[in-house]
């Protein structure tokens, strides 16, 4: 898959020669919604014997006017979204910053300088796609401007069985910070994934009988709400199955920092410095604040054994991204 990263004003000799399939949007997490996207353009552009391109943007178009307080907490990186993207079979991603001059731009504009020189023969987007203010860059107005350069093609909403609620990345935002990664994961089509760089803690867990690993998180990822999760986790080629505490060791005090601790099953190696992922499955309990060591050892037995249990039954689930 070709990544051309894309600054407005557009140089033309960027994009290559040939028509292709755009698909286009955010696509925040490429959940189930976003795949009926990408894979409807993928249908038309093997139909027509074109590349499928995806025009999308390095961060959210909220971030350039602090509409976040915290800052935007992402579902999917930009590296996780492009490796996402490859895995459906996309050709060629135009990569945009997404700047006040970019946002300034009218639809006709955005339509005349991007997507006729993107040489798009069809464009696909979500029925509630926008590229600009939603009364005048919708789905329903782009034939307008495309003025019968390119055909396109609105994906209808996707919805979870027997139910209204749209599959989007709204909704999916709200089940992590929630704590329902299990939800979620069925809405995303794939287990909820993140990074992080191994650190050293207090090493508090070696003490109890259960070393564990903390993973310290770039700011951007959306980590889910406090509590203890089963989880994989992925140092070098292979995954280890494991239990996250996402919290602050209230037991040993109350004014800790926010960590997530790793307790991996069967695991004994010093990984200090490894850069890992984390994929989480299912909620176990909230964090809580027990009377002592004893009584937090206990209840980590049962959590372990409920993670591994859990585990077997959840990592066999097929999905079709990773």
């Amino acid at each position: 898959m070709r990544v051309i990263k894309i600054r407005h004003p557009l140089k033309k000799e960027l994009i290559p020669a040939g028509q292709v399939v755009l698909a286009m949007g955010f696509f925040d997490g490429v959940h189930r919604g976003h795949q009926a996207v990408i894979l409807r353009a993928k249908e038309i552009a093997a139909q027509r014997g074109l590349p499928l391109a995806v025009l999308t943007y390095d961060h959210a178009p909220g971030v350039v006017y602090r509409q976040y307080e915290g800052g935007f907490k992402y579902l999917s990186t930009t590296a996780r979204k492009l490796d996402l993207l490859e895995q459906l079979g996309v050709d060629l991603v135009y990569l945009t910053s997404f700047t006040s001059a970019f946002a300034n731009l009218t639809p006709q504009n955005f339509v005349d300088q991007y997507l006729v020189n993107f040489h798009a023969t069809v464009v696909v987007a979500g029925f509630d796609h926008t590229y600009g203010p939603a009364e005048i860059a919708s789905m329903e107005l782009l034939p307008k401007y495309a003025q019968g350069r390119f055909e396109v093609v609105a994906v209808p909403k996707l919805t979870e069985e027997n139910s209204e609620i749209k599959i989007g990345s709204r909704e999916i935002r709200r089940l992590i910070d929630d704590g329902n990664v299990t939800a979620a994961n069925h809405a995303l089509g794939y287990v909820y994934q993140t990074t992080g760089l191994v650190v050293h803690g207090l090493a508090r867990g070696r003490t109890l009988g259960f070393p564990t690993i903390n993973v310290e998180h770039p700011a951007e990822e959306r980590i889910p709400k406090i509590g203890v999760y089963a989880v994989t986790v992925k140092i070098g080629d292979h995954w280890y199955e494991g239990m996250a505490s996402v919290g602050h060791n209230i037991t040993f005090g109350d004014t800790n920092q926010l960590t997530v601790e790793i307790y991996l099953f069967d695991f004994h190696r010093m990984v200090y410095g490894e850069q890992v992922k984390v994929r989480w499955y299912k909620y176990l309990r909230g964090e809580e604040k027990f009377a002592g060591a004893d009584e937090l050892v206990a209840q980590m037995r049962k959590d372990e054994q409920h993670s591994r249990q859990d585990l077997r039954e959840l990592t066999t689930v097929h999905y079709d991204l990773q």
